[in-house]
C-alpha cells in the first residue's frame, strides 16, 4: 500500500497549504519553511520507500535521502540533475505517475527476461548433463535464448508501453 502524498518545502506555510489544497494533499502531510537537511530529515522520519519530486540545489539532500528522487529537468539545478535517480526533461508533475509505472512495467520485463534466459540455460545444462549437447545445438540455443530476451526487452519500445 502506498502512504499520502507529502509536501515538502521551503517555501512559506500559506503558499504551501494553497499548493496542497490544490493537489489533493492533506494538511497534516504539509511541511513548510524547510531548510535542505530538514527535507532530508523528514524524507528519512517518512520511512519505507519514498519517492522525492525536487528542483533545486535545496531539495539535493532529499533527494538523494529517498529511496528514489525525481529531479525536474528544465529548470533544475545541475546538483539536483546529479543527486536525482531519474530527470523529467520537461517539467511536468503530470508525468511522474507514468514514469512510475514505466519503470514498474521495465522491472516486470527484466524478470521475464532473467526468467527466460535461466530457463533455456537451465534446459541446455540438463541436457548436455543427462545426454549429449551437439556444440552447435547448444550455441544455437543459447543465441536464440538472446534473441528472444532481446525480443522480449524490445516491447518496451512500443507506443502502448508509454500510456497510462
Amino acid at each position: 500500500t502506498s502512504a499520502p502524498p507529502a509536501l515538502l518545502t521551503g517555501d512559506h506555510h500559506r503558499a504551501a497549504h494553497a499548493v496542497a489544497g490544490r493537489t489533493g494533499i492533506p494538511a497534516d502531510g504539509v511541511r513548510a519553511d524547510l531548510l535542505p537537511h530538514q527535507k532530508a530529515e523528514a524524507v528519512r522520519d517518512l520511512g519505507g520507500q519514498v519517492l522525492f519530486v525536487g528542483d533545486g540545489v535545496n531539495d539535493a539532500p532529499a533527494l538523494a535521502a529517498a529511496h528514489t528522487g525525481i529531479a525536474m529537468g528544465r529548470g533544475g539545478s545541475d546538483l539536483a540533475l546529479e543527486t536525482a535517480d531519474a530527470v523529467l526533461v520537461h517539467d511536468d508533475l503530470t508525468a511522474v505517475p507514468k514514469a512510475v509505472a514505466l519503470s514498474r512495467r521495465a522491472r516486470r520485463l527484466v524478470v521475464q527476461n532473467l526468467c527466460l534466459a535461466g530457463a533455456f540455460i537451465a534446459v541446455l545444462v540438463v541436457w548436455d548433463l543427462a545426454w549429449h549437447l551437439p556444440l552447435p545445438l547448444g550455441v544455437a540455443g543459447h543465441e536464440g535464448s538472446t534473441i528472444l530476451v532481446g525480443l522480449n526487452g524490445l516491447r518496451l519500445l512500443r507506443e502502448s508501453a508509454w500510456r497510462e
